[in-house]
């Protein structure tokens, strides 16, 4: 489990995301239970509570886990979201409508037929394409989780 984490915390820190954030992404997403406290993350991790403390606020505030109380005790565990990788992704789309919305004000203020204007035209289109696209795949993704069926045990 741990070569797990550590692999697929790298690759969530070259996607952008810091590193002990993304430690603590995996661990709770290769965890059996329904979430970990600060001290299992910290035990698990090999890092001080402090460093557990900075990345799950990072983690809470991009929406990524919830803080819940632990059943008969005064502590906390922290769970991922459901569906994870969904509103991830969905989050995306808020992102890129503002660059939509500043870009857009960005290519009236400088003029479109300007140098920077063309540019920043160019980086609207795009802009705009990814927020077609990825609404659509969203809603593709949406219908087919809908429509599958749980696995059958052979």
């Amino acid at each position: 489990m741990r070569q797990f984490i550590e692999s697929f915390a790298s690759a969530l820190v070259d996607a952008g995301m810091p590193q002990m954030p993304s430690l603590v992404f995996a661990a709770l997403l290769a965890t059996d239970t329904e979430g970990l406290t600060a001290t299992q993350l910290a035990d698990q991790l090999q890092v001080s509570r402090a460093a557990i403390s900075g990345a799950v606020n990072y983690l809470a505030h991009v929406d990524l886990i919830a803080r819940e109380r632990q059943p008969g005790s005064r502590s906390h565990r922290y769970v991922l979201k459901n569906p994870t990788w969904y509103e991830a992704v969905a989050r995306r789309e808020q992102v890129l409508n503002r660059w939509i919305t500043t870009t857009r004000d960005g290519v009236q203020a400088l003029g479109p037929t300007t140098p920077a204007g063309k540019r920043l035209a160019e980086s609207l289109a795009f802009f705009e394409f990814l927020s077609d696209e990825l609404r659509e795949l969203l809603a593709r993704w949406a219908k087919t989780r809908t429509n599958q069926r749980p696995p059958t045990a052979t």
